[in-house]
């Protein structure tokens, strides 16, 4: 099991990350990231400072070495059905995706010849086009957005249920729009055939979109959902301690912890007691709660756990939940809060930008359930000869 050491020294005021101890007194704000985080030092009398590991899991960094190569052909993908015949001239390509990327594709385009098929030559400028079963496969990405505008209305209006007053800047949305599964033109295309549910509306200057009528049917979290079909919340009997740790209550997170932690018995007492304590829905108004009191702290842990739920992939990069912050009202320190909860989140710095996972999702490098676009996105991708591809074939609903 690798490990990646993290040096969080605990103190009154603060933590030291990858730092050492000295005399207590706050230092500038680092980026760690995407996230600010305030360092602290404090002197521990010539003693070596105890450091708490961070276990990597490697099938979660996997997850993020796997979406490479499918992103870039599905961005090709959508530059050559942009176009309006339909292909691509490749002198081209180095407007669409700039210099360096251009090598990126061209790479691409040789090595899945069952995809994308190069024509022209002699008088003819060479052109990228999709082969013809790659085609008709791209046709049925309609049928899978016409299956999607359910799921993204009902998510869209639990995000402004989430958020103070009902209300986000749409240039924020605009930030995970595609890891929510909206269109890039949702604001024209999606939110004026919904007049019941959004309005854009201008505060301070910014369009935001606001929520039209609050439904209570739609308050339930992911969470909650998962402990009503396990007859969790309908069970009358006390909550019961599971083998590793976990709880089977109420109020309790599902934890996965790394094949190579081990946590003494002081440490699941405290889970266990933290995972008892009962905690405000994250759909209530973030501003009626104190961020000093435990239960709301514990409040913060379920509505990151809903955001991430809200997305088709359950995973955010640090600076796309950093977005929220404001509207959210997440903690200063959400950095830490991330990595206490470890057993909730996982944090990887795989791939171009840190990323936040929700653990639960997955079984090992697969995503357990899918919506209709991430299977169509699977379908299409399997034409490349990917063994890795998860079969699930669960919705979202």
């Amino acid at each position: 099991m690798h490990k990646r050491v993290i040096s969080l020294i605990e103190s009154r005021k603060g933590f030291t990350v990858n730092g050492r101890q000295r005399l207590c007194h706050p230092l500038p704000s680092v980026k760690i990231g995407h996230m600010w985080v305030q360092i602290m030092f404090k002197s521990s009398g010539g003693r070596r400072p105890k450091k708490k590991t961070y276990y990597r899991v490697n099938d979660l960094d996997r997850v993020m070495e796997l979406q490479k190569k499918p992103s870039l052909i599905l961005r090709l993908k959508s530059i050559i059905q942009s176009q309006k015949n339909q292909y691509l001239l490749l002198r081209d390509l180095e407007k669409e995706v700039g210099f360096v990327q251009k090598w990126n594709f061209m790479g691409i385009i040789e090595k899945y010849p069952s995809i994308f098929r190069v024509t022209g030559g002699n008088r003819t400028p060479p052109m990228v086009m999709l082969t013809e079963k790659a085609d008709k496969i791209a046709l049925e990405e309609d049928e899978a957005r016409v299956q999607m505008e359910p799921i993204l209305v009902k998510n869209l209006r639990k995000l402004l249920m989430l958020s103070v007053d009902c209300m986000l800047p749409l240039e924020t949305i605009q930030l995970i729009e595609n890891e929510l599964g909206l269109p890039s033109d949702f604001e024209q295309s999606l939110i004026p055939k919904y007049p019941h549910f959004f309005s854009v509306k201008d505060v301070n200057g910014r369009s935001s979109l606001q929520l039209e009528n609050w439904d209570s049917l739609l308050a339930v979290t992911a969470r909650e959902e998962r402990l009503v079909r396990e007859g969790v919340l309908s069970s009358k009997g006390q909550a019961r301690v599971l083998k590793d740790g976990n709880l089977f209550g109420p109020f309790a997170f599902q934890m996965h912890y790394p094949a190579g932690f081990r946590p003494n018995t002081n440490y699941l007492k405290e889970v266990q007691k933290w995972q008892k304590m009962d905690f405000p829905s994250p759909y209530l108004n973030a501003k009626r709660f104190e961020l000093a009191d435990p239960k709301a702290q514990k409040r913060v842990v379920a509505v990151l756990h809903e955001l991430l739920s809200l997305t088709m992939e359950k995973r955010l990069t640090s600076a796309q939940i950093d977005a929220f912050h404001s509207e959210l009202h997440l903690p200063a320190r959400l950095l830490l809060c991330l990595i206490k909860h470890h057993g909730i989140f996982y944090i990887t710095n795989k791939g171009v930008r840190s990323t936040v996972i929700l653990k639960e999702a997955y079984d090992g490098s697969n995503l357990i359930c899918k919506c209709p676009l991430l299977l169509f996105r699977d379908k299409f991708i399997a034409l490349t000869g990917r063994r890795d591809i998860d079969s699930c074939t669960s919705t979202t609903s």
